[in-house]
């Protein structure tokens, strides 16, 4: 702005000549004048007030809209793709986990008998054998791919090997993968699998309710994502203003520069007494 230029120059100048400058400031408010108000105030004209506050306003609800447009369009994308997929996905795994728990009902955990393991075509019908053979094939595994070494309780086994943690994972594969770290105790890796097996039921209720959860997302974003702006009719009256209060701005303005600036029009008439005037 060539005016605020203006200002600074004439403070500079008068310290660049070693002159001794005072200020005096009066205090209007407590509140510092904004920008607006200030211009409103050196131009007398209350309309040039008023634009500002309507042009920061609509500037503000104008962010909001778009906020709430970015989520409203979220929520419907949502609604057809991702929450039908999502509840699609869950039923499937509760489908598969009430697969996996009749298959352990026909194998269940006995204290006084050992459901039989089979490792590399082996069968260990001893818990302390079978321990033993799984971790000899930990030992033997050259490869990190995962690799099926056998089944127990009616579950295939895969094993894979995890470089980051430097740890063996067994996979029990049903309709679900199962997976357990295993460790360096025999009898603890097969008490370990047949912690996974028991508690398939549990992770069935946990899976169950966060089915009911996101169904009931999928119901709230339907109805959230139906609904409208709410400041809308608030922004559409300060847009109509707007148009107002720009409109008579417009008729403030004088229709030439000269005629604001007092400058002698050249199509205008000249009085008589000028003319003699500059005759004489």
């Amino acid at each position: 702005m060539w005016q605020l230029v203006e200002n600074k120059q004439k403070f500079i100048s008068k310290i660049m000549t070693s002159k001794t400058p005072a200020r005096s400031a009066a205090d209007i408010d407590e509140t510092a004048l904004s920008y607006a108000e200030i211009k409103a105030l050196a131009t007398g004209n209350p309309h040039i007030k008023e634009k500002m506050d309507l042009d920061t306003q609509i500037a503000k609800l104008k962010l909001i809209k778009s906020s709430f447009l970015t989520t409203k369009y979220d929520l419907e994308d949502k609604v057809i793709k991702y929450y039908p997929k999502q509840i699609a996905d869950v039923t499937e795994r509760i489908s598969g986990y009430e697969r996996d728990i009749e298959t352990v009902k026909q194998y269940p955990k006995k204290d006084d008998y050992f459901n039989p393991m089979t490792v590399d075509g082996v069968t260990y019908t001893e818990k302390e054998d079978a321990g033993k053979a799984l971790l000899e094939r930990c030992r033997t595994m050259k490869s990190p791919e995962p690799v099926v070494i056998g089944d127990y309780r009616g579950f295939s086994m895969e094993l894979s090997f995890d470089e980051f943690s430097k740890v063996f994972n067994v996979a029990l594969k049903g309709n679900l993968s199962h997976k357990i770290e295993l460790g360096t105790d025999v009898h603890g890796n097969i008490q370990r699998l047949d912690n996974a097996l028991e508690g398939i039921e549990k992770r069935l209720e946990a899976t169950k309710e966060h089915l009911t959860e996101v169904k009931n997302q999928f119901e709230l974003a339907k109805v959230e994502s139906q609904k409208e702006f709410p400041q809308e009719a608030e922004l559409a009256e300060k847009l109509d203003r707007l148009a107002v209060v720009e409109a008579l701005l417009n008729m403030d303005k004088p229709d030439r520069e000269g005629a604001e600036l007092g400058e002698p029009d050249e199509d205008a008439e000249i009085p008589l007494k000028k003319v003699v005037g500059l005759e004489r």
